[in-house]
């Protein structure tokens, strides 16, 4: 853990009662402050009691007492409406700010021998692939390497701080909105697209949130930012003209006389005086892809800004083991393959998985986007059947009339069986795809326990197959 620095002695609001929550509470308690909790959510509440730690009815309770509101990134803090804790801080004059925050400050109060390097990431698609990458070619390289924020650990669960330590940070839009004085070593800025445009009040909105990882940045930080699109373009254009710290512009669609990018699976340096070939991707099993090939430019940038040698880098690329729910194939069933792909929340990331499959039975659904999945028309004629689930299920099966064909199914569990079934009558080799293009919020808290139900349920599939087929054997 990671003690917080800065409110020794003061009393700070906590809502949100999830793993963020309760993992900054038990923080701030062991840096000297005092804390109030709340959650809506009966059971939340449970939990948090469970734990040791004080409840506080933020409904009622007098915040002229509290110096600052820690606010769970899943809370609204200004679109669609603002949350009515964040009303009655704005009310009370009391600040509102996120862990990352939290970290940021304590980070900033300690010993500049003992500050230990950051290396932030954010982007619409491919930040926890990213992060995962960047973290295992740090540790594989020797370096005391911590990862969390958005992905595993909520980041003041993590160890506490040492001058040695790389602390590998994954941000969501939500987290850098409740975020300030955040100064990365290293900011990667992978793309952007849009995403999540309600929470933000629009795409303008959106991009001013995913700009703030560079907020802090100068002298001696790296800003590694993705090129591929028209926001990135300008983003990299206009902190250049600033030139207050090195930047290293990425792609995976060209090759620029500055930066680093991959052409056809095969990395470069650009950096230097000349282009020079890294290594190729297309031997790196867990990085298939040209998004993938764009993550591996972001992290080769990235761990170079630490410090980390070409050779270390290249070798971490390579024993990468994949990210999970990230096109992880979970199980063959005989001929037919599975493949988690629950982290494509958006229909950016799901066209990623989609375009990897000539045919395919698509599970699909959730909590929809704005936009539905009228971006995905041209991938239709590869889906052999698609399997809705959630919220999205009526709108889904609507877009796709006359073009796919599709069975509401309600659940996960269902579309799996349904798939399998479907798959399995038609006798050939087969891919069984969730990339569900939609949150996971109307029926699971998040997009990891969404590709855990996918797993148990082929697993239990492909158990009751081996049961079926031992018994056809015994008769």
């Amino acid at each position: 853990m990671i003690p917080v620095r800065g409110f020794e002695g003061k009393c700070v609001a906590v809502f949100g009662l999830a793993r963020t929550g309760l993992t900054a509470a038990h923080a701030l308690l062991a840096g000297g402050a005092e804390v109030a909790l709340w959650d809506e959510r009966p059971a939340r509440r449970e939990a948090a009691l469970a734990e040791g730690l004080p409840l506080v009815d933020l409904a009622t309770a007098d915040w002229s007492r509290f110096t600052a509101l820690m606010l769970s990134p899943g809370v609204p803090l200004t679109h669609p409406t603002p949350h009515w804790t964040v009303e009655k801080a704005r009310a009370a004059g009391v600040e509102i700010l996120g862990d990352i925050e939290l970290f940021a400050r304590t980070v900033n109060l300690a010993h500049e021998s003992k500050r230990p390097k950051i290396v932030a990431i954010t982007g619409t698609n491919g930040k926890s692939t990213t992060t995962a990458l960047i973290g295992h070619i740090c540790a594989q390289s020797g370096r005391d390497t911590r990862i969390g924020g958005n992905i595993g650990y909520g980041v003041l669960g993590l160890p506490d701080m040492h001058g040695g330590a790389v602390y590998v940070l994954e941000l969501s839009s939500y987290q850098l909105d409740l975020t300030s004085s955040l100064k990365p070593d290293v900011a990667v800025l992978l793309n952007v697209s849009p995403d999540h445009l309600d929470r933000h009040g629009g795409m303008d909105g959106y991009v001013i949130a995913k700009r703030r990882i560079l907020l802090n940045q100068g002298k001696g930080d790296t800003a590694v930012i993705g090129v591929d699109d028209p926001w990135g373009q300008r983003i990299c254009t206009e902190i250049t003209a600033a030139n207050r710290r090195t930047i290293v512009p990425i792609s995976a669609s060209k090759a620029m006389g500055r930066g680093v990018y991959a052409l056809q699976g095969v990395l470069y340096d650009a950096t230097g005086e000349r282009a020079t070939e890294v290594v190729d991707l297309l031997a790196a099993k867990s990085l298939p892809g040209r998004h993938n090939w764009q993550n591996a430019a972001a992290a080769f940038a990235a761990c170079r800004g630490l410090g980390i040698l070409t050779e270390e880098v290249a070798a971490g690329l390579m024993s990468f083991p994949g990210l999970a729910h990230r096109m992880e194939t979970v199980a063959h069933l005989g001929k037919i393959r599975f493949v988690n792909d629950s982290k494509a929340t958006n229909t950016d990331a799901a066209r990623q998985a989609m375009s990897s499959y000539p045919k395919f039975y698509w599970i699909a659904g959730g909590q929809p986007k704005a936009g539905g999945i009228d971006a995905l028309a041209d991938l239709f004629p590869r889906i052999e059947t698609a399997y809705l689930i959630g919220e999205a299920t009526e709108a889904f099966a609507q877009t796709l009339k006359g073009k796919a064909r599709s069975v509401a199914c309600g659940t996960l569990e269902n579309a799996v069986a349904s798939a399998f079934a479907d798959a399995q009558a038609a006798g050939g080799p087969a891919v069984v795809l969730l990339s569900p293009a939609c949150a996971s919020f109307d029926q699971f808290p998040d997009f990891e326990a969404r590709g855990e139900a996918f797993r148990t349920s082929v697993w239990s599939l492909g158990e009751a197959t081996a049961k079926a087929g031992h018994r056809r054997a015994v008769q």
